[in-house]
């Protein structure tokens, strides 16, 4: 009896370490809001983007071991912020980004910073992004490709994969050619988007609006890694038929499973920490060497050992079953990767 109430002060010590944790900027975001009520955090989230409520509710929901001090210590820095700043005598634009990367950190500010900045008044391509994917695709589908390339460019990745994966196959190809050569569209361009849109897309020019931030290969290749396998192989070979070089440039900047043998120690580590054991062990299953081995090298002798067992008792699984768990995975590492958390290296890093 003695030496398990032993045991069990000594793992509640072992724990405390852990709720003093510092929290990420999300999390204190999380925090603020739960210390508001229902109505006031309901009232702030009606500002926020698709992505960043998905973001917040889902931290907010999860969210636990959060002691009182760091409740103050969040609620101190709020106060701090509102009473050092307020959006009378300095730059709006200045404030906004300000608040927003105190309260969401760097990484997830910076989108919703972009996008409230930029597209100030866009509320018609703002609506996209809360639509489903298959309603947006209906909704464009009859339009002209260098339209529907341009709102693919404004929505999230995962959105816009999907989207795409709804079009006929000719029209992807030519979608993803116009992202890829897209060089952007002026901020102040984006209210003639809305205007298009609210026209439900029926015409405009907007081959000549030029601007960073929007399109790109990089873009192309974004939404690409989000499609099943046989969109992407499709696309890619359609684009090399016309332009081998551009298709050979976007693969270089496209991220795969394989990939993850390059990526660093620490990386992989903080990876397979957020990964389910039971999607590692499909996902593997269909993975080359080099990744198997990058995943053995960073568990502790034990765990991989058990993972090998796992591995061979799993028996023969299906191709789209290990596609879907090498998917889940990746969308995993990408939100990682978005957060800061991990570094991803694609195809085309090198190092010396």
């Amino acid at each position: 009896m003695a030496e398990a109430a032993a045991d069990q002060q000594q793992e509640a010590k072992a724990e405390l370490p852990n709720k003093k944790k510092a929290l990420s900027g999300v999390e204190r975001a999380a925090v603020l809001l739960l210390s508001l009520g229902e109505q006031d955090a309901a009232e702030v989230m009606k500002h926020l983007g698709p992505k960043e409520v998905q973001g917040l509710g889902q931290t907010m929901a999860q969210l636990g071991g959060i002691t009182r001090e760091q409740v103050s210590d969040v609620l101190s820095e709020f106060v701090e912020t509102v009473d050092s700043q307020t959006a009378l005598g300095v730059e709006a634009d200045d404030y906004i980004r300000n608040v927003l990367t105190k309260a969401l950190g760097e990484d997830k500010a910076d989108s919703l910073v972009d996008r409230i900045l930029l597209g100030k008044g866009s509320k018609g391509l703002e609506s996209l992004r809360w639509m489903e994917p298959r309603a947006v695709a209906e909704m464009i589908r009859v339009e002209h490709p260098q339209i529907i390339a341009i709102v693919l460019s404004f929505l999230e990745d995962d959105q816009s994969a999907e989207v795409l994966s709804m079009l006929p196959e000719q029209v992807r190809t030519d979608v993803t050619l116009r992202i890829a050569t897209l060089d952007g569209i002026q901020p102040n361009a984006l209210h003639e988007l809305d205007e298009i849109f609210e026209r439900q897309f029926a015409g405009g020019n907007t081959s000549n609006l030029k601007s960073a931030n929007m399109g790109g290969i990089k873009k192309a290749a974004d939404i690409l890694n989000f499609v099943d396998s046989n969109v992407e192989t499709g696309v890619l070979d359609n684009i090399n038929d016309v332009d081998p070089e551009l298709s050979q440039n976007i693969q270089d900047l496209m991220f795969v499973f394989d990939n993850l043998a390059d990526i660093d120690d620490r990386s992989i580590q903080a990876l397979l920490r957020e990964v389910p054991s039971d999607t590692l062990i499909t996902a593997l299953k269909g993975s080359e060497d080099a990744v198997k081995d990058k995943v053995f090298k960073n568990m502790s002798k034990r765990a991989g050992e058990m993972l090998k067992d796992d591995l061979e008792a799993k028996g023969p699984v299906r191709l789209s079953d290990v596609e879907e768990a090498q998917k889940e995975i990746l969308g995993i590492a990408r939100r990682m990767a978005e957060a800061g958390d991990i570094t991803l290296g694609g195809k085309g890093d090198q190092y010396v």
